[in-house]
């Protein structure tokens, strides 16, 4: 067997540990391995050369440990997805004809393409040419797939975040400022969420719950009045401020893209409230270092998991982690629609015994009466 491995989209912690996990379990099959350098990009030729490696346990063993991703990604390329006019997702026809050329080619047997929603759509479409794929879930946002629980990836980020907030309390604490800590989250707050509730903030915004900026306001004056010194507001990039989503314009080239929030609250913040205020955005903090244990585990798991549903000939599915087992969906289920934070969910009405304010309600409204939670863990 010669089987294929590539990650595509943003990098995050465990994509190594996934690639260990997958080379090891091949290995032991007695089965060769392929590694796509940057992405998809890695199935297209090249004059003089090629974009792929022969992966080994020499090269492998250990890797788990080391973010980002011995193979390079990147996030732009000729794979983009677009409607054609028949209403219809695809590739161009030309890319995906020199990608299916490459594959057989090699003698591929097996695609593994370890991404984000963006990188299973193209998976979803090469396996819709006929092709032996699985797609690997990846995404720090945890907003891939409802059907499993958890993304690698997701607790080191939350990792990186609880551990700036401890630092910037202290000192918010020593000048009684209030601190807005903008974080990752374009769809949805997961991040913002479970490191608010990890660092005890006062306020977490979140694209799924709208919050009223008075609200906020008139919940951190009544913190203030009882003597609190610091304020912590965590806002994750895809809230909306006064319902509308705030982004930033590259200078090179005009793109705009998410962000900005946590700049435009501090300023906004300040004004209405007269505390002295600052803001820090965690950026690409929270994709780099190190991957906690749990995601190290997680991802050498999902790189075994892979191999053996190879060796069973399953194809077209996207692997999920479901309580504590890793199973298996069909790709089109797994990018059918993100997964979100629930507003009547146990982990936010935790959030909200705590003390902790999303908005969207008045001082004198937080401990009104509200519907049981949903029956779910998160």
């Amino acid at each position: 067997m010669i089987i294929g491995i590539l990650n595509s989209g943003g990098d995050c912690p465990g994509i190594n540990a996934v690639i260990e996990g997958f080379v090891s379990a091949a290995y032991s099959r007695g089965w060769r391995v392929i590694g796509f350098h940057d992405g998809f990009e890695g199935l297209l030729p090249v004059e003089g050369g090629r974009r792929y490696e022969i992966l080994t346990p020499n090269k492998t063993h250990k890797i788990r440990s080391k973010g980002g991703t011995i193979l390079g990604t990147t996030s732009t390329g000729n794979f983009a997805v677009h409607v054609n006019k028949l209403g219809r997702a695809q590739v161009e026809p030309a890319t995906m004809a020199k990608a299916k050329k490459t594959i057989t080619a090699l003698g591929l047997q097996a695609l593994a393409v370890i991404g984000g929603n963006g990188s299973a759509r193209t998976a979803s479409l090469l396996s819709e040419e006929g092709l032996p794929v699985i797609s690997i879930p990846k995404t720090i946002n945890n907003d891939l797939c409802p059907a499993s629980d958890f993304t690698f990836g997701f607790q080191s980020a939350v990792s990186v975040v609880t551990e700036s907030i401890d630092r910037i309390r202290t000192t918010a604490n020593a000048h009684q400022r209030i601190m807005v800590i903008e974080v990752m989250g374009d769809l949805s707050g997961w991040i913002a969420l479970h490191s608010g509730i990890s660092t005890a903030a006062d306020v977490v915004l979140i694209p799924e719950i709208p919050f009223d900026l008075q609200n906020v306001v008139d919940c951190v004056m009544a913190r203030k009045k009882t003597g609190q010194r610091e304020i912590i507001v965590v806002v994750a990039e895809g809230a909306r401020l006064n319902g509308q989503l705030i982004t930033v314009r590259n200078k090179d080239n005009g793109d705009e893209r998410l962000g900005g929030i946590g700049n435009r609250l501090c300023h906004a913040l300040e004004e209405m409230t007269g505390v002295e205020s600052r803001y820090c955005v965690l950026g690409h903090t929270q994709r780099g270092g190190s991957p906690v244990p749990f995601d190290r585990i997680l991802g050498i798991r999902f790189g075994v998991e892979a191999v053996k549903l190879i060796e069973k000939s399953t194809f077209g599915c996207s692997l999920v982690l479901q309580g504590l087992n890793v199973g298996h969906i069909p790709i089109h289920e797994a990018i059918a629609q993100p997964r979100m934070v629930r507003e009547h969910s146990q982990l936010v009405y935790t959030a909200r015994d705590l003390g902790i304010i999303f908005g969207d309600r008045k001082p004198d409204e937080l401990h009104a009466h509200s519907p049981k939670p949903e029956n779910i863990s998160a």
